[in-house]
């Protein structure tokens, strides 16, 4: 999962852009890039780190021009060098910068394609660098001397041709203008902004709404599925839908964990869903556990907070903050490797024994993937003098692989896949366990505004709505990105394969 942005403006986009990608940082910890345009100068700055620690001051200063495009990486298959941070160029035809937050399902036979018909030259496994090259190689068959916006669309219907998976994606083609565009099911998100200045308006793309309420864009509305939109360097919007969507189905793990809660995704606010959630989940527990003996319930800071309040004021129960965060360490579950986010919990997160000693607490988090991060929570509250330790999940089991561009690649890396929930209680070490009920999610996330019926809940379901996922594609996907594997091709070579 990453960040995404792009603005075509009046003035200097490079501050703009930074400070959006500091608003998304939450999507992406690994890498940052962008890259701007003015005065016939392309400039690019990105490497590994921060948003804070990639762009100093004199980087800035040489980040000129009026419109530019922003990424902030979360890898699902680690990266060795600043080189792959994106955004990505290629300098034919026009020049071409693209970013990308999502996965291609069919990666792998692009690539094939690419360098035996299209002559096209790859120099990372990534398949951000994939679509970047079938995008500039659909807009070199049409040749002119300068594009308009019909021959961009043009271009880009022949990418949805060939394209499957999820992404969201922001482009610039250097003196002509921002493009933006998403998958035909809307599975990652992006959203269109704009203000008004003296001097006209200026245009704004981004993975969440956030951003835009940070620079004080007005969010206009999301970009459809499979629809997408190119803002000229005049300043003029222009949009087409290029695949009419069959499904809108939107990654319904935006509104468990990635997303703010102060922003809003396919017109459904994170934060009323995350409500919906723990109401939802505490009317399971008075169902299935109306004689608990919980004493206080206390969050797992900080997606769950939330869902954790509303759960506590539901059951009538007290609310506490018993875990005290580290805020300079990132979130484990982006962090790329088991390794490194087993190290992570203890210095991200310490107990308040005061709110623990004797007695009985209900741990709400948003959802348990590997478990070993629930585990050693668990832990932590025991050594705080908890009586007993309950735990709860806003999340359904997480049992299947995620291949739309999160980091679930290896089923035998998910502690719920195969498992009955006491198993993966005793497993976790809690005394009980329970989940959220899928069809409880998807009602908590749903929203009359919206007109979302459906969402891609594969990791919970097993379903995956592109319908192209095969059981060798996800035995492929586990031998290139487990843990495992990362571990072996780190010891032999430099790992290459990234995603958006």
């Amino acid at each position: 999962m990453c960040g995404i942005v792009g603005v075509v403006a009046t003035g200097a986009v490079n501050q703009r852009i930074y400070d959006a990608l500091t608003v998304l940082q939450h999507r992406g910890q690994d890498a940052a890039g962008i890259a701007t345009y003015g005065d016939g100068e392309l400039c690019v700055r990105k490497g590994s780190g921060l948003v804070r620690d990639v762009f100093q001051q004199h980087h800035m200063v040489e980040l000129k021009g009026h419109a530019g495009i922003g990424h902030v990486r979360y890898p699902t298959a680690g990266c060795d060098s600043a080189s792959e941070a994106q955004p990505f160029y290629v300098n034919s035809p026009y020049g071409i910068c693209l970013a990308h937050n999502g996965n291609l399902t069919n990666a792998a036979e692009l690539a094939e394609v690419l360098i035996r018909e299209d002559r096209r030259h790859l120099n990372t496994t990534s398949d951000s660098e994939v679509l970047l090259n079938v995008f500039a190689s659909e807009l070199q068959r049409i040749g002119t001397p300068r594009i308009t916006p019909a021959d961009v669309f043009a271009a880009l219907n022949a990418v949805y041709r060939r394209c499957r998976g999820g992404y969201a994606v922001v482009a610039m083609i250097i003196g002509h203008g921002i493009l933006g565009f998403r998958d035909p099911n809307g599975i990652r998100p992006l959203v269109l902004g704009q203000r008004d200045t003296p001097r006209g308006p200026e245009w704004m793309l981004a993975s969440e709404s956030v951003a835009l309420d940070s620079l004080s864009f007005r969010l206009v509305r999301d970009i459809a599925p499979g629809e997408a939109v190119f803002i000229d360097e005049s300043g003029r919007l222009h949009s087409q839908q290029c695949v009419a969507s069959v499904r809108h189905t939107p990654c319904i793990f935006e509104y468990v964990y990635f997303a703010r809660p102060d922003s809003k995704i396919d017109n459904i606010s994170v934060y009323r869903a995350r409500m919906r959630m723990g109401d939802r989940l505490a009317e399971k527990i008075l169902r299935e556990r109306a004689n608990h003996d919980i004493d206080v319930v206390i969050p797992i800071p900080d997606t769950s907070r939330t869902s954790a309040l509303q759960l506590a004021q539901r059951l009538g129960l007290k609310y506490r903050e018993g875990f005290i965060k580290n805020r300079y360490i990132g979130r484990t579950f982006i962090m790329p490797g088991q390794e490194e986010r087993q190290k992570s919990v203890r210095r991200k997160l310490n107990a308040i024994d005061l709110e623990f000693r004797g007695k009985n607490v209900l741990l709400v988090d948003d959802s348990i993937v590997r478990g070993t991060t629930s585990a050693q929570i668990i832990e932590l509250a025991r050594e705080a003098g908890a009586r007993k330790v309950y735990f709860a999940s806003a999340a359904p089991p997480v049992r299947f692989p995620n291949v739309y561009g999160i980091d679930m690649p290896a089923a035998r890396e998910l502690v719920a896949a195969g498992r009955r929930v006491d198993e993966v209680a005793r497993l976790i070490g809690a005394d009980w366990l329970i989940y959220q009920d899928l069809e409880d999610l998807i009602a908590a996330c749903k929203h009359e505004d919206a007109r979302i019926e459906e969402f891609d809940a594969s990791c919970f379901s097993g379903e995956y709505v592109t319908g192209d996922v095969t059981p060798e594609y996800l035995e492929r996907l586990q031998l290139e990105r487990s843990d495992e594997a990362r571990k072996v091709r780190g010891e032999r070579r430099p790992l290459k394969v990234i995603r958006g």
